[in-house]
């Protein structure tokens, strides 16, 4: 049930929003120069490598001494257009293609860094349940406002609870709030 709403929306969606895909494609390239995807390795259901996609916020850089580096408020990496689409959260708009290819859902815990799952793990007890469902494009962690960059041990602790709770608790009715909440926590403050 869950395959058949993450491609049957997912595919709607697409189809809704390539305008805005065209639209902003076109704006990322006038912005700076790169291509307009930027690609990460995260870990997926059952601890399964993939690549998500992304639009392109930042300027191209090298990462610092090999450490990934989480996004901040004001931070001077990301771009005019990309500050635009963070902020709405359009930049995580092609992760529809990872639900169309299914290495992600609409709705399940949001895939971290690979560097961030290593060092996360080590903190919190049960981390790595988080991984006993495809992520998602949004979930019961973000419609409570536990996105964005994590200062402090806590916040993540609070987002991995949530993760936990919605795998403890899924349904098509709890994906379909989740959904609906989304759209409302677009441009909440957190969004970076």
């Amino acid at each position: 049930l869950k395959s058949i709403e993450d491609i049957s929306l997912a595919t709607i969606i697409l189809i809704l929003l390539s305008p805005l895909f065209a639209l902003i494609a076109v704006l990322i390239k006038l912005d700076s120069s790169g291509p307009v995807f930027f690609k990460q390795k995260r870990t997926g259901w059952n601890g399964k490598v993939f690549e998500i996609w992304k639009f392109r916020s930042m300027y191209m850089h090298n990462l610092e001494s090999g450490q990934l580096k989480q996004a901040q408020i004001n931070d001077p990496r990301i771009t005019k257009i990309g500050r635009f689409i963070r902020r709405t959260s359009i930049d995580e708009l092609p992760q529809l293609f990872n639900v169309i290819l299914g290495s992600m859902s609409l709705v399940g815990p949001r895939p971290h860094a690979t560097q961030h799952d290593t060092e996360y793990s080590r903190k919190i007890t049960h981390y790595f349940a988080r991984h006993n469902i495809k992520p998602g494009i949004t979930g019961l962690a973000q419609v409570r406002g536990l996105r964005g960059e994590t200062k402090v041990i806590n916040q993540m602790i609070l987002r991995v609870e949530s993760d936990i709770e919605y795998i403890n608790n899924w349904s098509l009715g709890l994906d379909f709030l989740i959904l609906l909440r989304t759209f409302a926590a677009f441009s909440n403050k957190n969004a970076r």
